[in-house]
């Protein structure tokens, strides 16, 4: 910022872009993907916005000014409004702004962190399945692959918005469309589990129709399915009960339903490996429908579903091995469990694999090596694998060191290991792609041997080796 270029600005970040708690918090200076974030209630005290104004480096500011809507401080400074909702103003600019006026030190976030709260409101933990309850069904799949929320009654109120975990819990956006019946808003969701409200005449409340509830704050919990089980027959059979790995065998909780001579059950199932049954009348059979299958360790036959991303792992040369298999995180290293196929330049297999990031050899006549044509190692249990991410939703980029020999990533995510992942240098910058947790990541580059924190990201805090450490956020 113009006005700040030696001043380390404090930023107290509860999560990114208002979670619950900070949702019902109108002024506000928060972080959001690429952006810094001002947002402004008009009803705000001089002293409140004075306070806010200090942290966003807007020195000699005059707050009465803006309480009056005169922005032009603001928009001298390099920021944008973006979104106005009656008293409450969103002012936003590009962190990347940041690298054309750089700070003699990063922007200083928090000296505080909790990387074990991962089911923290706005980032749900994973779950391995879900099924929905209403008692009314309020909320629909739209046929153009949209969902849509519906909230009943409430016509007598001025404005209904919808927040949720797929909205970055925002009071700003989300704004529902009055209809006859009641209020409606359409979404685009990934399958998956999402926590939502609604903010009606800005009172937040549940959907009282939808009995899943999380019991952290009261939220409610929607499931977008991405699988449907189906089993074909059995017209006389009176109850079909599906269990598996995925809710620990309980032969109770997943009945199927039966359409049209089909039992089937939509469900949210998470990528993976998942073993499964049926239980057709009090008898255990697999699926006739699905060929892949495996003995159980309590001796029954299971039936296999592979859900994820699909690998394809390659190793050239080696035509003269009788046998090469592929081994790695994903199948807790078992080895001789996966084949690669035979082709005319070497060895070939394409393996379905849940999103992560994993350690992987190949073993040839029963010898393990790393993959020759992959740049980028972990190290686990001091040995060092060839590494993969499946499915990465974050690329961490370092530009410039084209002389050094090695660059290492090394994070919350894999418990700073001074190993870190490799990275691959394109010729201009080093680059290695991760899957992360949603929420707060802390990390560093090891470049040649020497920690330092991301020259790139104005974010960083404090550690108790007073170096600091980058900050990164994921929604």
């Amino acid at each position: 910022m113009k006005s700040c270029a030696r001043i380390v600005i404090v930023v107290f970040v509860i999560a990114c872009m208002g979670i619950p708690a900070m949702a019902q918090k109108r002024s506000n200076l928060v972080i959001a993907k690429d952006k810094l974030v001002l947002l402004i209630d008009l009803h705000s005290s001089k002293t409140e916005l004075d306070n806010l104004l200090r942290k966003a480096g807007l020195k000699g500011v005059d707050a009465s000014a803006i309480l009056k809507g005169d922005f032009t401080a603001l928009k001298k400074d390099g920021w944008t409004m973006a979104e106005k909702q009656g008293d409450i103003i969103e002012f936003d600019r590009p962190l990347e702004d940041l690298n054309k006026n750089p700070q003699t030190k990063p922007y200083l976030i928090t000296t505080k962190t909790d990387n074990d709260n991962e089911g923290s409101p706005g980032y749900p933990a994973d779950v391995d399945f879900g099924i929905n309850n209403f008692a009314k069904v309020t909320v629909h799949e739209l046929p153009s692959g949209l969902t849509r929320f519906f909230l009943p009654g409430n016509l007598q109120n001025r404005r209904a918005l919808l927040s949720g975990n797929f909205n970055n819990w925002s009071t700003l956006k989300g704004i529902m469309a009055k209809t006859d019946s009641g209020w409606i808003a359409d979404v685009k969701l990934k399958p998956g589990k999402y926590e939502y409200k609604f903010i009606v005449d800005g009172h937040w409340i549940n959907d009282r129709y939808n009995n899943q509830v999380a019991d952290h704050d009261d939220n409610s919990i929607y499931f977008r399915y991405n699988y449907t089980f189906k089993l074909n027959g059995y017209a006389n059979a009176r109850k079909i009960i599906l269990a598996g790995s995925f809710n620990n065998w309980n032969a109770n909780n997943i009945i199927m339903e039966k359409s049209g001579g089909v039992w089937q059950k939509q469900l949210y199932l998470h990528d993976g490996t998942q073993a499964y049954r049926f239980l057709v009348d009090g008898k255990w059979i697999t699926d006739p429908a699905n060929p892949n299958k495996i003995q159980g360790d309590n001796g029954f036959t299971n039936s296999v579903l592979n859900l994820g991303e699909t690998v394809v792992f390659k190793l050239d040369g080696y035509t003269d091995a009788k046998k090469v298999y592929v081994a790695g995180g994903f199948n807790n290293w078992e080895r001789g469990l996966i084949p690669l196929s035979k082709t005319a330049t070497g060895w070939a297999l394409s393996l379905i694999i849940p999103p992560g990031n994993y350690g992987y050899k190949f073993v040839v006549d029963g010898n393990w090596m790393t993959d020759p044509k992959n740049p980028q190692n972990m190290k686990e249990g001091g040995v060092v694998n060839s590494y993969i991410s499946v499915k990465p939703n974050y690329t961490f980029k370092l530009n410039g060191f084209s002389n050094a020999k090695s660059v290492r990533l090394a994070g919350s995510f894999n418990n700073f290991d001074e190993f870190g992942y490799t990275m691959a240098f394109n010729g201009t910058e080093w680059t290695v792609s991760v899957k992360l947790k949603p929420g707060k990541q802390l990390y560093k580059f090891i470049v040649d041997g020497k920690w330092m924190i991301d020259p790139g990201n104005k974010l960083y805090e404090p550690n108790q080796y007073n170096s600091g450490n980058s900050v990164l956020w994921i929604e």
